[in-house]
């Protein structure tokens, strides 16, 4: 993994305007907050996300009180009742989560960051190209972007992802909070904080229980573990925490602004069977007869549906290339229909990532025709080239009235 080096190791005193200086926007318990429907019902009482319907029985994130309990993300089901018999479990929302998380990110990039999104609820933005904008300082563009979230957040700033992170975590609510640009006072803020900042980071996700059962609690004292030791014990998750505790990351890698382009449709009560297959097909004739497609090839999809039960499903399709055809498209997400969870009130489709402009694309059939006809085409090439000419050849009507045999019917050099 390439790191980013910090400028001000260099020793250059002019260097301190154009370093490295990452915004880490932190929303804590994003998930949770949609899904009760705002952080008002937090406070009523121990609350947690409920098993996703049809997955490991395993709680999501859970409310401040029902952590003083001891529950904690990935807890499963039945622990976390007998830990606190007065929990409260909230369906998940991930369409509406989703949903908010896209309007934040758009907010962000409203006053010019170029955003890279992790998990709903946290995000990272370059402050450099906005510093002149807005007040020629870091807690100018702070400052903007919170005004521009119109939310509770945490922000940090720190010359890496991961400090960044760590800087926000530390944050109060409404005072961002601001690591050390210089390499080793920023190791030395990072050192006193806990291992469990990894558990954010997909890869070293798994290495905080592990590392505290060996009795590293810190980032410092990780940071001073050797390099092959952890290599040879973790993989490739050991050397990389190990960077990120001493404050180094990866570089920024911003998404590119996607288009709203989604039908949605309100179904009969309880739809189910096919009655969605018939809605499913509908919706991907609304959308590819969308005048904001503009003849592009769809690339990706979102198949979402509000539930009755209460609560949403959501699950993304990537096609194996960008296509038009609306049969191919049925064949693709049909299958995926039959996950759902429980009935459907309400059904939606969105256009994710798009191809290129294409004219009318071959239908499965023909592509499928054209295919078995390439194959047979290299099948006849290669038996002529070992068993010669005659090797594949076609019968041909002559004179089909003919009482010899041998005149009805001729032998002729297949061509397929």
């Amino acid at each position: 993994m390439q790191f980013v080096p910090n400028p001000l190791a260099t020793g250059d005193p002019n260097c301190e305007h154009v370093f490295v200086l990452i915004v880490c926007v932190l929303i804590p318990r994003f998930e949770l907050v949609v899904a009760a429907g705002g952080r008002e019902a937090l406070a009523e009482g121990p609350i947690a996300l409920a098993p996703e319907p049809g997955r490991e029985q395993l709680i999501g994130e859970v409310s401040a009180q029902a952590e003083a309990h001891g529950l904690k993300p990935g807890l499963r089901l039945g622990e976390a009742l007998a830990r606190c018999p007065t929990l409260r479990l909230v369906a998940p929302d991930p369409a509406e989560v989703a949903d908010q998380w896209d309007r934040l990110l758009t907010a962000l990039e409203g006053i010019g960051a170029a955003v890279e999104s992790g998990r709903p609820g946290l995000a990272w933005f370059d402050s450099r190209g906005l510093r002149n904008l807005y007040g020629g300082s870091t807690e100018g563009v702070i400052a903007k972007a919170r005004h521009a979230l119109s939310t509770s957040v945490r922000m940090g700033a720190a010359p890496s992802r991961f400090a960044a992170l760590a800087a926000a975590s530390q944050a109060r609510a409404r005072r961002a909070e601001l690591a050390p640009p210089s390499p080793g006072l920023l190791a030395a803020y990072l050192a006193p904080l806990s291992v469990d900042l990894l558990s954010t980071r997909p890869q070293t996700a798994a290495l905080p229980e592990t590392l505290e059962r060996f009795g590293v609690r810190t980032l410092g004292e990780l940071a001073k573990l050797p390099k092959p030791a952890l290599a040879d014990r973790f993989g490739a998750a050991g050397p990389l925490a190990r960077e990120l505790a001493k404050g180094h990351d990866s570089p920024l890698r911003p998404r590119r602004p996607s288009e709203n382009l989604e039908e949605r449709l309100e179904l009969p009560e309880s739809a189910a069977g096919e009655q969605l297959e018939r809605a499913l097909g509908l919706l991907i004739d609304r959308l590819l007869a969308r005048r904001e497609r503009r003849d592009r090839a769809i690339r990706s999809a979102v198949l979402a549906a509000k539930l009755v039960e209460g609560g949403t499903w959501r699950t993304r399709v990537t096609f194996r290339e960008a296509i038009t055809d609306p049969r191919r498209m049925r064949l693709v997400l049909t299958p995926k229909l039959q996950e759902l969870p429980a009935p459907a009130d309400v059904l939606r489709l969105r256009a994710e990532g798009f191809g290129p402009p294409t004219g009318e694309q071959r239908t499965l059939l023909q592509e499928a025709a054209a295919v078995r006809a390439g194959r047979l085409r290299e099948a006849v090439r290669q038996a002529r080239a070992a068993a010669g000419p005659d090797a594949a050849l076609r019968i041909l009507e002559v004179d089909p009235d003919s009482r010899v045999p041998e005149r009805r019917l001729a032998l002729t050099p297949w061509d397929p």
